[in-house]
């Protein structure tokens, strides 16, 4: 995990750098490398304020602030509401409500001016079509990064596939 510390009318010390990265390593857990956390530690009078930006290589970005009297309290209590943002985030994802079913992708390759030659399989993928609504497929789409999304329509038991358009929209496509 890449932290990144910022400290603003604090005094950065090592063990509040240790602390802030021992707190942080329960929030790893849930998440797949790599993983980059900004980390901004602030004081104003009496009042520290500890902000948490986490961003994780499935395109989630988590963002959390907390005020407290106490720098410590501050940190314990800004990664408890980013570990619940996350466990949301995911549950979201992982939720199965019917059969889904397996795919196989093929790339096919045939060079230019042969016709009679059969095309090549240059690469195979395998998806599953996970039970979801279309709202979620979107979702998870904006969330990979992906082109496309195969899943089951929870409302239809359909196989569906959910596109990025050229535009910016999305397209669906259902069976007939």
């Amino acid at each position: 995990m890449q932290i990144n510390m910022t400290f603003r009318h604090l005094e950065p010390s090592p063990s509040l750098k240790d602390y802030v990265g021992g707190k942080l390593q329960k929030v790893k857990k849930y998440l797949h490398e790599p993983i980059e956390a900004h980390v901004v530690l602030s004081a104003e009078k009496f009042r520290y304020t500890a902000e948490v930006s986490i961003m994780a290589d499935t395109g989630i970005l988590i963002n959390g602030v907390e005020s407290t009297e106490d720098t410590h309290a501050a940190i314990d209590k800004v990664v408890d509401k980013i570990e619940r943002q996350i466990k949301k985030q995911l549950g979201k994802l992982k939720r199965p409500k019917a059969k889904g079913y397996g795919f196989k992708m093929h790339v096919l390759y045939s060079e230019e001016g042969e016709e009679e030659k059969k095309p090549q399989i240059i690469r195979s993928k395998n998806y599953s079509a996970k039970p979801m609504s279309i709202e979620e497929a979107i979702q998870q789409l904006k969330v990979l990064k992906n082109d496309f999304i195969i899943f089951t329509n929870a409302q239809t038991e359909a196989v569906n596939v959910i596109y990025r358009r050229k535009d910016g929209n999305y397209g669906l496509i259902e069976p007939e």
